[in-house]
């Protein structure tokens, strides 16, 4: 099985240089990508980058694969 990293909600919240409370609400309201372990939120990695990407999007800043074709031209 691949190694999976998992992050906790202060990691993500670290991660996002936000609070907490923040990545909790943006997790139950189902605005973040996250899953229950015994009632704690927990979070992949891959999800976050993902969700990160699709922010990007959202507010017309390049994404990291658009950034990359642009040092090519």
């Amino acid at each position: 099985m691949a190694d999976i990293a998992v992050l906790t909600i202060r990691d993500v919240a670290e991660l996002l240089k936000v609070d907490a409370k923040t990545v909790y609400r943006l997790a139950r309201g189902r605005r973040l990508p996250g899953f229950k372990v015994a009632g704690a939120w927990r979070f992949k990695n891959a999800d976050i980058d993902q969700w990160i990407e699709k922010q990007k999007e959202a507010v017309g800043q390049p994404t990291t694969a658009q950034q990359r074709v642009g040092r090519k031209q």
